[in-house]
């Protein structure tokens, strides 16, 4: 995928392979491939949330701490991304495949 002038290179489980080359432009990009139109502020909220975390401890944090963090259920979370908190979340945040995602 070519995102602002980016080559965005994809794992074959949808996951970005250089997560440096992320920001909002590439996040948006993805979102829309996830079925979302338009990113709002809750979306933004917990991309944003889940790419620090990341970036502080190397690995994508547990759904109930971006809960906690965000304000946000884990139904709201499932409603946002649609296909989840690891899948849908952590792929708009441009974060590798996290542990445990199938």
């Amino acid at each position: 995928m070519e995102v602002g002038g980016k080559q965005i290179d994809f794992d074959k489980d949808g996951f970005m392979t250089d997560p440096g080359l992320w920001d909002e432009q590439v996040a948006s990009t993805i979102a829309g491939e996830e079925g979302i139109a338009e990113m709002s502020d809750k979306h933004w909220g917990i991309v944003n949330f889940i790419r620090t975390y990341w970036q502080q401890h190397d690995l994508a944090p547990p759904v109930r701490l971006i809960c906690k963090e965000v304000g946000v259920s884990v139904r709201e979370i499932y409603k946002l991304f649609t296909s989840g908190p690891a899948r849908g979340a952590c792929r708009v945040a441009g974060l590798p495949k996290p542990d445990g995602c199938v």
